[in-house]
């Protein structure tokens, strides 16, 4: 089935190459704006971890993962949340991720909540291990999400929990910064 194109809601072409030149500069546009999918569009995302944690620095890994946690994936049919990354014999973990089996997976597919390796370089793992062995840092993901190469990553943080009081000063800061910027809105109208 050949894709149609619309040009000003009214007319229509099969191919490309059948719409006027400046339709289809157009339409090549729009595409380039839309980008590629990637680091823009996490297939999972942990939102808890920003409001629950301090971050302190963040960390880009690669996932060893199988074919049917690609596939789902590739969906977004994955959740981060209650998920840690831990260290163990000199190599990263992250623990507690849920990626949903795949539907048309042969014999079963995964196990949802299996441990899976995260990639990163000694000199990365040796900063974290020093990090983490200090008093309240721990290591936690902030979005599943796919590389321009088509690589899965995961964004990893240094992060220190965050006691009520400090959500509630986070939360009121946030507050009157958005109070701030609808004043200056109004007054940047007159």
């Amino acid at each position: 089935m050949a894709n149609t194109y619309f040009l000003n809601g009214a007319e229509s072409a099969e191919r490309t190459s059948d719409l006027p030149r400046g339709g289809r500069l157009a339409m090549m546009a729009r595409m380039a704006k839309q980008g590629k999918k990637g680091f823009d569009n996490p297939s999972a995302a942990n939102k808890k971890a920003y409001r629950d944690f301090t971050l302190v620095e963040k960390f880009e890994a690669g996932l060893e993962l199988r074919g049917s946690e690609v596939k789902s994936l590739r969906s977004s049919a994955a959740d981060l949340s209650g998920s840690y990354a831990r260290l163990e014999k000199g190599e990263c973990w992250l623990v507690g991720a849920k990626i949903a089996p795949y539907a048309m997976a042969r014999d079963g597919g995964h196990d949802p909540t299996r441990k899976r390796k995260c990639l990163l370089h000694k000199a990365e793992l040796h900063r974290i291990s020093v990090k983490l062995e200090q008093r309240g840092f721990t290591l936690v993901p902030l979005r599943l999400y796919f590389s321009n190469r088509g690589l899965a990553k995961v964004e990893l943080a240094l992060a220190q929990g965050k006691r009520q009081y400090d959500k509630r000063a986070t939360i009121a800061e946030r507050s009157q910064k958005r109070d701030l910027a609808r004043e200056m809105k109004k007054y940047k109208r007159r």
